[in-house]
C-alpha cells in the first residue's frame, strides 16, 4: 500500500496496517511542508527510470506513519468489559445424598459406556407361552455369510472362490476328475447282485412249541404267518416270507397245522410225525400286506386284492397260492398236491 506526496511521488505504507483518513491527511501535509530536493538526471543505463528516494526521507516517513498508525489502532480498540463476579459455592450435601448421587452417576456412566444386551423377557398368559415370543437361545443361531457385499466383509469380489478356474466359475458333476478316467472306472468289478434272491425270516419249531405252552398260540387252529408275526415268533420285517426250521423238533408232541413260505426237510418230517401238516404257500408284496394288515385297505376304502400266482421260478417250490384274508382252518391236500410234493422231496434228496 502506498500514499501520494505533493510531487506525485508514491511513498510505501506498511502493508496490513490500519490508518484513518485524518492520519493520511496529516502525513500529506507533513510531506508538503518539507518537499524532497530535485532529483539528479537519470543515468543513461537506467532507461529513463526515476531515481531512488533518499534514505533520510524514507526513515522520516516511516517513523511518522508508524506513530500515526499506532495512535489510530489505540483509539479503535474496544474498552474491556468488567468480568462477572465468580459464582457463590453451593452448600455441601449430606453424605448419604452424595453417595447416592455418585452411585447414580457411576451407574449412568457404566450404562452409556458399555450397554449390556439384556434378553427380552418372555410374555406369558398364566402358565401358557405365547407363540409370537418363541425364539432360540442366545448363540443358538448364526447369521448366514453374505458373499459379494464389498471388500470390508471379507467375502467380497471373488466371494472366497479365488481367481478364475473351474472352481471359481462353476461346479463339476460328482465323480468328475477333469477328463481322466475316474476312480469308479479304474477299479475292477467284483461279484454281482442276484435280482432273484429271496430273504426269509427263520422260525424254529422250539419257539413255536414254547408259545403254544405259554397259551399265545392255539394248536387246534391253523398257524399262519400272521399268527407267528403277531405273537412275536419272528421280527418286525417279514420280508419274503418265513422259513420253518427244525430247531427244537423234539418238543413237538401234538399235531399242528402250519402255512409258511419255506420249510426244511427235518422240520416237515417232525411235524408230520406228530400228526400235523405243513403247507408251503406263496404271497407277493401286496399279498403280504393284505395278510398282515387287512385294516389298511379298509381305511383307504379299497377291496382286498386277489392272491397272486407264483412266478415260474417258484412254482415248483410251493404247494399252493396263499389265501386272503388269513385262513383259520387248514386246507386238506389233494392227490395231485401230494404227488407233486412227493416228487419235490425226492428231487431235493437227490440234489443233496
Amino acid at each position: 500500500m502506498c500514499i501520494r506526496d505533493s510531487q506525485e511521488n508514491f511513498v510505501p505504507f506498511p502493508f496490513g496496517s490500519a490508518i484513518s483518513a485524518e492520519a493520511a491527511g496529516r502525513a500529506r501535509r507533513e510531506l508538503r511542508e518539507n518537499p524532497k530536493p530535485p532529483s539528479a538526471p537519470a543515468h543513461p543505463n537506467r532507461r529513463g527510470r526515476q531515481p531512488a528516494t533518499p534514505p533520510a526521507m524514507w526513515r522520516r516517513a516511516s517513523h511518522l506513519l508508524l506513530r500515526t498508525t499506532a495512535a489510530a489502532v489505540t483509539r479503535r480498540l474496544p474498552h474491556p468489559h468488567p468480568l462477572p463476579p465468580p459464582p457463590r459455592p453451593l452448600p455441601l450435601a449430606p453424605p448419604w445424598v452424595a453417595s447416592a448421587s455418585s452411585s447414580y452417576a457411576t451407574q449412568a456412566a457404566a450404562a452409556t459406556a458399555a450397554p449390556a444386551r439384556v434378553p427380552r423377557p418372555l410374555r406369558t398368559v398364566g402358565s401358557l407361552l405365547r407363540l409370537n415370543d418363541l425364539r432360540d437361545n442366545p448363540g443358538a443361531t448364526k447369521q448366514k455369510t453374505r458373499k459379494g457385499r464389498g471388500i470390508g466383509s471379507g467375502k467380497g469380489k471373488t466371494a472366497g472362490r479365488g481367481h478364475k478356474g473351474q472352481k471359481a466359475r462353476g461346479t463339476a458333476r460328482f465323480g468328475f476328475e477333469g477328463g481322466q478316467t475316474p476312480l469308479r472306472r479304474r477299479l475292477p468289478r467284483r461279484g454281482f447282485k442276484n435280482r432273484f434272491s429271496l430273504t426269509f425270516q427263520p422260525c424254529g419249531l422250539g419257539k413255536i412249541a414254547k408259545l403254544i405252552n405259554a397259551g399265545k398260540i392255539d394248536s387246534s387252529e391253523l398257524i399262519t404267518m400272521k399268527t407267528l408275526k403277531e405273537t412275536g415268533a419272528i421280527g418286525k420285517q417279514i420280508k419274503d416270507g418265513i422259513r420253518l426250521m427244525g430247531r427244537g423238533a423234539e418238543e413237538i408232541k401234538w399235531p399242528i397245522h402250519l402255512e409258511v413260505s419255506r420249510s426244511t426237510a427235518r422240520a416237515k418230517a417232525a411235524v408230520e410225525a406228530a400228526g400235523g401238516t405243513v403247507r408251503l404257500v406263496y404271497y407277493n408284496k401286496l399279498g403280504f400286506r393284505a395278510l398282515l394288515k387287512p385294516e389298511w385297505f379298509e381305511k383307504k376304502g379299497r377291496l382286498l386284492p386277489k392272491a397272486a400266482r407264483p412266478p415260474p421260478k417258484q412254482r415248483d417250490k410251493v404247494d399252493s397260492i396263499g389265501r386272503l384274508p388269513a385262513p383259520t382252518k387248514p386246507l386238506p391236500f389233494t392227490p395231485e398236491e401230494l404227488e407233486f410234493a412227493a416228487k419235490r422231496d425226492a428231487a431235493r434228496v437227490i440234489t443233496a
